[in-house]
């Protein structure tokens, strides 16, 4: 079974930065694509960011893009999202997220293991 456990939210002021992380542990798969999710009360969990953990290929929400930044250290097994130029509309409870064999997609049913969320409070 796959663990990941998120990092690194909090409360931050519109136009501000915060990095997330989200580490994994008892990874055996040998292809598998990593993602962040999120979702704010009242709404639907949403697709951010993926990353391909073999060739580190990356994409991004429309929403996101150009402010957010995914990425990979394979050596520590770690999922960042660098979030700057950040919105009340970011505010969320984000979840990092592993689909094994997963090539590339922006689905939640395609993604087997997930993280317990880590809350992003943006204020205005």
């Amino acid at each position: 079974q796959v663990q990941l456990v998120e990092s690194g939210g909090g409360l931050v002021q519109a136009g501000g930065s915060l990095r997330l992380s989200c580490a994994a542990s008892t990874v055996t798969f040998s292809s598998y694509t990593m993602g962040w999710f999120r979702q704010a009360p009242g709404k639907e969990r949403e697709f951010v960011a993926y990353v391909r953990w073999s060739g580190g290929t990356t994409y991004y929400a429309d929403s996101v893009k150009g402010r957010f930044t995914v990425a990979r250290d394979n050596a520590k097994n770690t999922l960042y999202l660098q979030m700057n130029s950040l919105k009340p509309e970011d505010t969320a409870i984000y979840y990092c997220a592993l689909g094994r064999g997963v090539v590339f997609s922006t689905a939640v049913s395609e993604y087997d293991y997930w993280g317990q969320g880590t809350q992003v409070t943006v204020s205005s």
